[in-house]
């Protein structure tokens, strides 16, 4: 275990190193989740062992600071890239009683869509100003939705591991 003097307790969990500090946000809910500090893996597929340096995580704290300081633009940001993504990959689906089977799902705008990405599972800080915020997605549980963070705009949107 390492201390830092903004994350706290840093210790291998589940998916990496983790912060004692966590993140919440009304929008999500009662939810208060875990922030993971640097990738889980290596380049070569194996488990990272070692707890990030202080450099990193005063790196690692400059840039979550940055993404909570820009907080409700990227929220917007996220829930109109969602119902994007929902209308390019799922609403002809949902949308289609003849295809899916099930009365149609209604959502024709970003609110009716939010209701369905207030799940966040965790944010995981990265190097080189990269966040990454994972969404368990309620129109596809299966492959969630993750949104990847770079110098504080969306640069990639997709299913949990693919951005």
């Amino acid at each position: 275990m390492t201390t830092h003097s903004y994350w706290g307790a840093v210790e291998e969990d589940w998916d990496g190193f983790s912060a004692e500090l966590t993140f919440a946000h009304p929008f999500f809910g009662d939810q208060s989740v875990e922030i993971f500090l640097g990738e889980e893996y290596d380049e070569d597929g194996e488990e990272i062992e070692e707890a990030p340096d202080g450099s990193r995580l005063n790196a690692f704290a400059t840039s979550y600071q940055s993404f909570l300081n820009h907080f409700e633009v990227h929220l917007q940001n996220i829930q109109i890239k969602a119902f994007e993504r929902y209308q390019k990959l799922y609403a002809h689906y949902y949308e289609n009683p003849e295809k899916s089977g099930e009365p149609a799902l209604q959502i024709n705008d970003i609110e009716k869509h939010n209701e369905y990405i207030k799940e966040i599972m965790y944010l995981r800080i990265l190097e080189d100003d990269t966040i990454k915020l994972s969404i368990r997605y309620q129109i596809d549980t299966e492959h969630g939705l993750e949104f990847r963070f770079e110098n504080g705009a969306i640069a990639a949107v997709g299913g949990i591991a693919e951005t």
